[in-house]
Formats: C-alpha cells, structure tokens, sequence
C-alpha cells in the first residue's frame, strides 16, 4: 500500500548516497533474507527487529548518526510495492480481495485485515519520522549552501529559472492566448471549496487573505515553491522577505496580497485577470508552479459587479486550456454533489489525463454524509462523470482561521489513522493527506514539464525568426530599440532642446519679449491713457492725467502682465524647440511624448513670486523718466507714435468700412451691395461727417441735443435711426478723425526736438504726446531686459530642472510610457525583446534540466 520512493530520492541528501563507500555491501547482502523469507517475516515483526539489529554491525563508526535513518529507509524500499507510483491506479487491492475470498474461514479475513491495516499506519508514522528526520537534515545542507560552504544550488535555481520565464510570458502575453503552453498547476475550485487552504497546506504556511464566506481571491496569485534554508516569502517585483515562521510577517505578508488584488481590480469590477507573482522557499517544499484562481461562483451576489461570474469562468478557462496545465480541481467533500469546477474540469481535459481531483474536508463528509461509500464513489471518480489522473482526500483544519499549519497537520494525520475510510479499505494510504498530495503533484508537474518544454522553446524560435523577418522588410535601416531604450534617445533629445534655450540670444529674448508685451498693453495704453489726456485743453493738464493714469496702471495692472507675457513667451520658446523638425533626423515617433513633457513640465513651473514687486520698482522709475537726452531719441518716439497710431487708423477704418458697407468701387468691381443697415449708416456716418467739418476741435461726445439734430436731418432725408447707433457710429467716426489728426501733429513734431529742449518756450507747437509715447518705449526696453535677465538667470534653469523631473516620472511610470510611445514599430520591436528574452531563459532552463536529469 506504500508509493515506490524511489523517484524521490533527491528528497535524501547527498552524503546519504555516498554511504556505500563506509559500508561493506558484498557482507550485507549476504546477511539480508532472500524475497520468499522475508515475506514469510512480514507478520512477524519481532523477526523484523532481529534483521535489523544485525544490520548495524556493518555500518562504519564515522555514521551510526544516520544508521537508524538508513535502516528504516532500507526497510520501507523493501516492503513498499517496487512498481506503484502515487498516480497508477493498481488492481492490486482488489487481487488481494480476490485472495481473501478464497479463503472460507471469514473470522481468519477479518483477522488479516486489521494486521494490514495495522502494519500500513505503522510503516505511515515510520515514514512520516524518517521525512521529518530527512528535512531537518536537508536544512542543514541547505544553510551550508547558503554560506557558500558547498556549492550545490541547481535544483534550487531550476525552478526559480522556469518562475521567470513564466513571469516574462505573462507580461509578454497578457490575454493568455493559446501561444503560452508552458505547464503550472492550476488550482481551481467553488468558492470556499477550500482550495487556498490546500495551497496553503502545500506551501506550509497560512499566507493567503481569508475571510468568512465573501470572496477573497480577487485576481491569479501564481506561487512558485522551491527550497531554501529559510521558510520566506518574497513578491517579483519586490526585494522584502517575509518571514514565514513569523506572525507578524505572515499578517503583513496577507495584507500585501490583498493590497495588491484591490489595485489590480479596475473600478466597477469584482476580480481582476492580473497575476499577482509571489515565491515561497523553504525547507522541504516541493517545487512546483501554482496559480490560485477565484472561486467559482454560481451566483453574482449583492456587492459584486453584473459581469463578476463570466469574468471567473472567462479566467478559470483561459488558464485550463492550456494543454499543458495541471488542473487541481478542489472539491468540497461536506457537500459531496456535483459541482460547477467538476463539470468546468471535465469540459477543459475530458479524458482526466492532466486533472489532479481533490476532496477537502473529509472529516466534515465522515460525518454528515449518510452513505460512506459515496465518498469512495467521488474518490474512485465514479460518482462524477469526470476523469482524473489522481484521486485525494484532504483535511486543512477544523475551519478556525487562527489554526498553525502545524496544528493542521496533526489533526489530518490523526483524524486519517482514526478514519473509517481507511479501516474498511475505502481509501488507499496513499491518496490521502496532503503531504502525498503534494509529492503527487510535484511529480506530475515536472513530467509535464519535460515532456513540452523543448516544444515551447521550439515555438519561441519560430516566432523570433518571423518577428526578425518582419523588421527587416519594414524597417531595414532602423535599430531595434525597444520601448524603454526609445524613452531612452527621446529623454537626451528633450533634454538637448532644453539646452537649446540658453543659448538664445539676449537680444531675440528683448525684441520678443518688448513686442508681445506692447501688444498685450497697447490698447489700454491708446484707449485709457492717450484718448482721455489728449481732450485736455493744456498741457498741464495733459501731463497730470499722463501721471495719475499711468501711476494707476503700474500699481495694479503693468507688473502682472509683464511676467504673464514673459511666462508665455519661455513656453512658445520651450514649444518651438520641442516641436521643431529636424529634417531627415526628425523621427516622429518622439512626438507625443515630447508634448507630454512639455505640457506637464509647463503645468509644474510657476515664476517667483517675488518677480511683479521687483519689476513695479523698475517700471514706475521708467515711466516718470521725462528726459529724452538726444534726437535719435525723439526720432525714435517720433516713430513708435507713428506706427501705432497708424496701425489704430486702419483697424479703425476697417471697422468703419464694415459697419456701411463696401464703398462705389467695389460694388462695382464685385458686384456686391449694401444691406439695408448698412445704407442706415452710411447716412449717419455722413451726417457725422459734415458735423466734425464744421468744428474739427469738437469734443469726443456727442451731445443730447446734437444726436437729436442728427436723428431729425435724416429723418428728413427718410431715414428713421436709433440714438444709439447714432452714438455708437460717432464713436469710430470721431476716432478716425482723432488719428488723422495726431498723425498729423505727429509729422509736425519731427522738428520738435529743438523746442522740447527749451520747454516748447516762445513755440506755438506742444509735443507732450511725443514725450509720452517715449517714456511707454523706453519703459518696454527696460521691462523687456529685466525679464530678459530673470529668464536666461532662473526660469530656465528652473524649467530645466522641471523637464528632468518629469522625464525621470515617466520613466518610472510603464503605463505611460505604453500610453506616448506607440505604433507598430514599437510594439514589433517590444515583441522582439520579449521573444529573445523568453527564448534565452528558456534555452537555459533546458540545458539546466538535462544537468540535473
């Protein structure tokens, strides 16, 4: 009834395999009994012992430490049945059923069968001493490994090798299609069928969220087993160890996980198909791959999102189809019936050729089930229409979540020497426990691993080479640079720009700065400055609203704006340089990107605050400045007036010329006419006209009376016409006219320079005007060149600094560099990388495995 053990002997350590050169093996032979006495021995267990007594005149004295172990070793070898493996469902029990019917006496069967029974759960506990023994033992090897005292690290590094290639498949293929073939156990099971118990159990340690009936795995956890002196748990992404023997790190271990299930489920979902990769390495661990799935459930219950059931199923499918998987279908042993995975397994590996079938709590089934021969139904798979490789009965606890895996262990091997099941023959010893479980599983797990691994790294070969075909057809004169290294060249491209902005000159920073800022001012300048000081009647008075209006503006306004127009002009000097193409060496796959940068970068820079205080200062002292030291001054402001008055005079006319209509020569060109408004203020403008002739000093209202004459002449003339637009034509009429007859004054002020030099003293002619748009010219120049000197000195500098922040955000952030670096070129050449890498790795599990084999 015991399994052959003699493909685990990797479990013994190694000095155990070398006692053949401390024992003479010739003389123990000779002392052993031959086959046919020593089963005439087996009942007498008395003899057994005298066998063994005489057996340990042989062993050297440098080993009696393990002569015990060896001893009992030798004698499990010998009674166990050479041929069996956990998974070989032998006839044996009923041969022997066959036998004992043969025999009429019934008391004398009886009789034999609790001297079965009894000899089968005394080799069990003998077993379970020497595995106990052999794991201390292997703990020791293990941390002299560990200290680099013998280097014998393969078996450990086998399966940490096939963890990362899996992890390389998972991000490489996140849909899970049906390319990846290669093997893991996945665990499956109805919620709270206890399958993350039996996980648990396997990895003897109780490190999974729980919970009393909601759901608690929300999204794939893929453990991977392997062993190591120390019992610790690390995540893949992570270089904390947790401490396995710990409860401190066992709870903060549980919350982690449950951390990171809630933040791989999207908002308004349930469960997530994210993998959550963890390893476990200990002592005595099997080493195997396991995928812990959500349960399954048969019903989407309140607090769960609409689409909770199909997720599962859609999840639960994607990992079964894999041809290649071994599907650890849990079943809950309390209920005993059909189930929703028992079907799903049956459907995914109809023929049960890599389906693993559990019964968990079977101490709960014992009891309550009316019948036990139907738990030996559902263990022989007769009561299910399923297939399996391997039937076990499990116990993970007595449902108390505080329970030590230790404290589980006992109960299960307890409750399993006590049980009926396996008194009455229901059950065979080794499909039981989950101890055989999991050396049932592991062994599995590597066959399969075996048998289609060289497939796999076949596959992946195929792939590179029509990923490598397809690059070279499409970009044959391009490197592969994947992703990370594009935000690589991109990062020194930006960087590079950034530079580029120090190098502008001082004087492209002045004109810029000194030209946007007049055009952001120039019409407060023309309409609450200028407009109102030029209605004076003096220029005394001409200068005192010069002053007070001016005054006015650079306490509240001026300041403000300069550093809002220099702000704006560093971001279309950053922009131009970011945004400019460099002919053939432009590559526009950059360019989302770059306009990320930017626009973040320019969301995090803000100007010193202490920039407007500074700048009020310089640009009051600027405007109260009256002194204009020579003519190529005045000539200049002579200049500046005129330009901006006549720029003022064509946006006028041109507002005129739309409010009447096109004029006798184009509607005779164009063959276009006036609207019927537009004839309405053409006469108004008329009538205006003839007015400001009579009195060209009249004032810049219009009078109440005056619009009342007006109304009345083109009454006369048929014309009926609101005040209002009245008013409002008076306005751009007397503009015009106001503009055409600075401009005027302005051509005669060229000669001026002489009498502003004595004070226009004896001189009819006043140039006051002049002298103000020179103190607005000169205020610019200054302005431009503070902020000139506050961009290339601190601004830069600090938006370079802002641009390296963001770039290494971004390289911390591989959502968004998937979301600005996109097309088929990256992507071709991410598929790439990923191959070789998964082929590489593969390649070198391959030949590691053919070491070990």
């Amino acid at each position: 009834m015991l399994p052959d053990l003699s493909d685990y002997k990797w479990i013994v350590p190694d000095f155990i395999w070398e006692l053949d050169e401390h024992i003479d093996l010739e003389k123990l032979s000779k002392a052993l009994p031959d086959a046919e006495d020593l089963a005439k021995l087996l009942p007498d267990f008395d003899k057994i012992g005298e066998s063994l007594s005489s057996l340990k005149g042989f062993f050297s004295p440098g080993y009696n430490l393990v002569s015990e172990v060896i001893g009992a070793s030798d004698l499990l070898l010998l009674l166990g049945s050479q041929g069996e493996t956990a998974f070989r469902a032998t006839d044996q029990g009923y041969e022997n059923d066959k036998q004992y019917k043969k025999v009429s006496d019934k008391e004398k069967i009886d009789q034999l069968q609790e001297e079965l029974l009894h000899t089968q759960l005394k080799y069990q506990r003998i077993l379970e001493r020497l595995e106990k023994e052999n794991k201390e033992l292997r703990k020791l090897v293990l941390q002299k490994d560990d200290k680099g005292i013998h280097q014998r690290k393969l078996k450990k590094s086998l399966i940490d090798m096939y963890s990362e290639v899996l992890d390389i498949l998972s991000d490489y293929d996140a849909s899970y299609n049906t390319q990846d073939h290669l093997p893991r156990v996945v665990v499956v099971g109805d919620q709270s069928a206890g399958k993350t118990s039996v996980l648990e159990m396997i990895a003897q340690a109780r490190i999974f969220p729980r919970g009393s009936g909601e759901m608690m795995t929300r999204s794939p956890v893929k453990v991977t087993l392997s062993e190591g002196p120390h019992h610790v748990a690390l995540f893949k992404d992570s270089s904390r160890e947790f401490d396995l023997t710990k409860e401190e790190d066992l709870a903060a271990l549980r919350n982690e996980i449950e951390i990171r299930m809630r933040k791989s489920v999207k908002e308004g979902c349930t469960v997530s198909a994210e993998t959550i990769s963890l390893n476990v390495k200990g002592p005595g661990l099997q080493r195997m791959v396991l995928v812990d799935l959500p349960g399954v459930i048969s019903t989407v219950t309140s607090g769960m999102a609409p689409d909770t059931k199909d997720t599962i199923f859609s999840i639960s499918k994607a990992y079964m189809q894999n041809p290649n998987a071994i599907i650890l279908c849990i079943q809950d042993g309390s209920v005993a019936e059909r189930s929703i995975v028992t079907d799903l397994s049956s459907q995914m590996d109809p023929h049960g050729k890599r389906t693993i079938f559990v019964l968990t709590k079977v101490d709960l089934a014992e009891k309550n089930v009316a019948s036990p021969n139907r738990i030996q139904q559902i263990i022989e798979g007769k009561l299910f229409p399923m297939k399996a490789l391997g039937y076990f009965a499990v116990v993970t606890g007595k449902g108390n979540n505080a329970e030590s895996i230790e404290s589980i262990k006992d109960y299960e091997e307890e409750f399993f020497q006590n049980s009926k099941l396996l008194k009455t023959c229901m059950l065979k010893a080794h499909q039981v426990t989950t101890r055989n479980l999991s050396l049932a599983v592991s062994d599995c797990f590597w066959k399969m691993v075996r048998e289609s691994v060289e497939q796999q790294a076949d596959a992946f070969k195929a792939t590179r080479f029509n990923l490598e075909t397809e690059w070279k057809n499409n970009y044959p004169q391009l490197r592969e640079l994947d992703r990370n290294e594009l935000f690589e060249k991109a990062k020194n491209e930006i960087l590079d720009e950034v530079i580029s902005l120090s190098q502008v000159t001082p004087k492209h920073w002045e004109e810029i700065l000194q030209k946007t800022l007049w055009e952001r001012v120039s019409t407060h300048v023309i309409e609450n400055i200028y407009l109102p000081a030029a209605q004076t009647t003096n220029s005394g008075t001409f200068n005192t609203t010069v002053d007070i209006k001016l005054k006015q503006w650079t306490d509240k306004q001026l300041p403000n704006k300069a550093v809002e127009v220099a702000w704006e002009t560093l971001q279309e000097e950053f922009s131009h340089f970011m945004t400019e193409k460099k002919g053939k060496e432009h590559d526009d796959i950059f360019d989302k990107l770059k306009q990320a940068v930017k626009e973040e970068s320019i969301k995090r820079h803000k100007w010193n605050e202490r920039a407007e205080d500074s700048l009020r200062v310089i640009q009051h002292n600027a405007l109260e400045d009256r002194s204009i030291s020579d003519k190529q001054q005045w000539d200049a402001a002579i200049h500046f007036m005129e330009d901006t008055l006549q720029s003022r005079l064509k946006d006028t006319e041109s507002v005129i010329e739309d409010m009447v209509g096109p004029d006798w020569k184009k509607r005779w060109l164009y063959w276009v006419g006036r609207t019927k408004e537009q004839n309405i203020r053409n006469e108004t403008k008329n009538e205006l006209e003839k007015m400001i002739k009579c009195n060209e000093d009249h004032a810049a209202y219009l009078a109440n009376d005056e619009v009342t004459t007006v109304r009345k002449n083109l009454e006369a003339k048929g014309v009926a016409v609101d005040p209002c637009l009245i008013k409002d034509t008076w306005h751009q009429v007397y503009r015009r006219h106001f503009l055409r007859t600075a401009l005027s004054h302005c051509n005669l002020c060229r000669r001026g320079f002489y009498y502003y030099q004595r004070h226009f003293v004896d001189s009819e002619l006043e140039c006051n005007d002049v002298v103000l748009f020179w103190r607005i010219q000169r205020m610019l120049a200054i302005t431009a060149n503070t902020l000139r000197q506050q961009l290339t000195n601190t601004e830069v500098r600090r938006l370079e600094k802002n641009v390296k922040e963001v770039l290494e955000d971004f390289a911390e952030d591989s959502d968004k560099k998937v979301k600005l670096l996109t097309g088929k070129r990256v992507q071709l050449a991410e598929d790439l990388k990923k191959v070789r890498e998964i082929q590489e790795k593969l390649e070198a599990f391959i030949e590691a495995l053919h070491q070990e084999k």
